[in-house]
């Protein structure tokens, strides 16, 4: 018989093989444990081959499920695409997006790159800075679309599109000082807010050894073993390292990056935010 799948089915699985846990996939795909657990048994079933080894209390990828994932992420991929393709595909117009610096250099190059290639008449205008100077910006009309980063327990509007786990981060073999060396964002940061009332919420002493607007500024600063950074857990580079729990540093809150767009947004500015939700649903990656 042939292979009939569900992207239903196609997204749960690549849930689970990404987070290694039912649990985290089911929040991920808004769907139970138990419905997630059917999709992958049915799925399973359908190739006729196990698909994650369960085994042990981590759940990994079999060597079929390692090679199954990448048919399951294209798959998933072409359906977006051709939904993208047959939806305006001559739509004209400019748009102007802004977004945290980090968000654009780890998630958004390749979701722009399929917009501009579908959508070959539509100029895109792209600024990078601090969420406050992104809002300014969206609030004094120079930016039609705008991606922020802000705390989900107190900022409220736009459309969430994004959780971010937070981890500390150092240069590799740092060894943590008294007071702590920190290395952030200057202010307003959510990053900088979440690291000094962590630090100060358990009576850690800290100071600010160095303080940049860019990102690629304070990553050379911690590489340089300047200090202690805050990042999401999964934009760790290389040549940094998640602390862990020996270092004695708190817990991070999570933050989350939500999407703000104009009540009069041209054809092609919703059909952006479309692109940029679709894609990062389509994309899971889900931070733990």
């Amino acid at each position: 018989m042939p292979f009939n799948v569900d992207t239903l089915f196609l997204k749960s699985f690549v849930a689970v093989a990404e987070t290694r846990s039912f649990s985290r996939a089911a929040e991920a795909v808004d769907r139970s444990q138990s419905a997630v657990s059917l999709q992958i048994k049915k799925l399973e079933a359908g190739l006729n081959c196990q698909l994650f080894d369960r085994s042990n209390r981590d759940i990994r990828l079999t060597d079929q499920g390692e090679i199954f994932l990448n048919y399951a992420q294209r798959m998933i991929d072409l359906q977006w695409e051709a939904y993208s393709r047959l939806n305006q595909p001559e739509i004209r117009g400019e748009i102007s997006l802004g977004t945290p610096e980090d968000f654009a250099t780890h998630y958004l190059p390749e979701i722009l790159a399929s917009f501009a290639k579908h959508h070959p008449h539509v100029q895109l205008h792209v600024t990078c800075d601090l969420t406050l100077n992104l809002m300014q910006g969206f609030q004094n009309g120079s930016l039609d679309i705008v991606l922020v980063k802000r705390d989900p327990e107190s900022v409220k509007g736009g459309t969430k599109v994004w959780r971010e786990p937070l981890v500390w981060a150092a240069a590799e073999h740092y060894q943590t000082k008294n007071p702590i060396a920190l290395a952030l964002s200057p202010q307003p940061c959510i990053y900088r807010a979440r690291a000094l009332s962590a630090l100060d919420r358990i009576c850690i002493p800290w100071q600010i050894a160095y303080t940049s607007p860019s990102l690629a500024g304070t990553i050379a600063a911690v590489k340089a073993g300047l200090g202690v950074t805050v990042l999401p857990a999964n934009m760790v580079p290389q040549g940094l390292a998640s602390l862990g729990k020996t270092t004695k540093l708190p817990h991070l809150a999570d933050s989350e990056v939500a999407l703000f767009k104009r009540n009069q947004l041209s054809p092609a500015g919703k059909m952006l935010v479309t692109h940029i939700t679709k894609s990062l649903e389509h994309n899971i990656h889900l931070n733990y």
